[in-house]
């Protein structure tokens, strides 16, 4: 081995025996959690478990930026306190997927039905009174309901170990995280149902808001800051982690919504083209009506939130988006802001090891095809 692919390796090693510890701290609170709601009624055991299922597996993003984070500001490896705050990260995540697949009437999730369709499932199939989609909504609602109050439990854990400044700071962090999400998501849902704007510079502005708010800064910005802020950064490096953490989520949310339009169901999990039939005003939509004819522009929003679309009119949607140059343009945005994301990196005062800990993060945000 070389001494370049040293620290790589280093930083694979401390990624890997992070996630086992990540897993098994969640495994854990899930324990805990599932006797305590038992212990209150058998039948809503059901809620914990609907959580716990939904946060196996994934990726982890969000969890190993954060403990990224922690090392990048000198947060010692193998510490209890960046593991309990990646795991609210992930409880986070996993609220705000339940969430989201109610308001997108999302069916799958990963391969598997959405929450809100297993509750509806289960009251079908029970034979239990009154409306089964209702009931599915309304369990799935505090489902998320009930992940949010556990990531709120596990952050408090975490918070609490550290000096009361940097927990501090962390904790306005978090807050801010959580209110961005929330905004950007109701701001999503707004883009769906208002009128397009007039101007398709005006288009692309809102679709990129949405697209900072929803999903950049709370994917990578926030746990990468969040782990720093538990480690004791100052301002300054929390700047510099910026510069490097925000153009690297607006990357990671274009290339989720080329993959809402033109990934593979077998392995993004979800049905090609969802992205189109349930309206999503994204950046890519926004670029390809700045160029569409005034008819192929009136196609597209005839077609914009129809849930019955048919695969042909989905290729169509590709297609045009293909011809008006939506899809170049929005790789050579990914490719922009993946350049800014590397210049950020590269000035980030940092060791070598986290910084190959977050550049492999990075390349795995940008090249996926899920």
């Amino acid at each position: 081995m070389t001494p370049s692919d040293q620290p790589s390796a280093t930083a694979s090693a401390q990624d890997t025996q992070f996630r086992e510890d990540l897993d098994a701290r969640i495994r854990g609170f899930f324990a805990v959690e599932r006797e305590h709601v038992t212990a209150i009624s058998p039948d809503a055991t059901r809620l914990v478990d609907a959580v716990g299922q939904l946060t196996e597996g994934g990726k982890r993003l969000r969890a190993r930026l954060c403990h990224w984070g922690w090392r990048a500001a000198g947060g010692e490896a193998g510490s209890d306190v960046v593991v309990a705050a990646a795991a609210s990260l992930e409880l986070f995540q996993t609220a705000a997927l339940i969430h989201d697949d109610i308001l997108d009437r999302s069916d799958t999730r990963r391969g598997r039905p959405s929450v809100h369709r297993v509750f509806e499932a289960l009251h079908r199939e029970s034979g239990w009174a009154a409306d089964p989609a209702h009931f599915g909504v309304s369990a799935a609602v505090l489902t998320g309901d009930m992940s949010l109050s556990f990531a709120e439990q596990l952050f408090a854990d975490a918070a609490a170990r550290v000096a009361p400044q940097a927990g501090a700071r962390a904790r306005e962090i978090f807050s801010t995280m959580r209110t961005e999400v929330m905004a950007g998501q109701y701001l999503d849902i707004h883009a769906e149902v208002a009128p397009p704007a007039a101007e398709p510079a005006r288009q692309l502005e809102r679709a990129m808001t949405v697209l900072r708010y929803k999903s950049a800064k709370y994917s990578v910005e926030h746990p990468v800051a969040i782990g720093a802020a538990l480690a004791g950064a100052d301002e300054a490096f929390l700047r510099a982690c910026a510069a490097f953490t925000l153009p690297l989520g607006e990357a990671f949310q274009l290339r989720d919504d080329v993959l809402g339009v033109f990934g593979d169901p077998e392995t993004t999990g979800k049905p090609a083209g969802d992205d189109v039939r349930e309206g999503k005003r994204t950046a890519l939509v926004a670029l390809c009506e700045e160029r569409a004819t005034p008819s192929q522009r009136a196609w597209l929003e005839s077609v914009l939130g129809r849930a019955d679309l048919a695969g042909t009119d989905v290729a169509r949607v590709r297609e045009l988006m293909h011809s008006t140059g939506a899809h170049e343009r929005s790789e050579q945005l990914i490719a922009q802001l993946v350049r800014d994301a590397d210049a950020g990196l590269a000035a980030l005062p940092t060791g070598p090891v986290p910084r190959a800990g977050l550049q492999a993060l990075a390349d795995a945000a940008v090249r996926r095809a899920r």
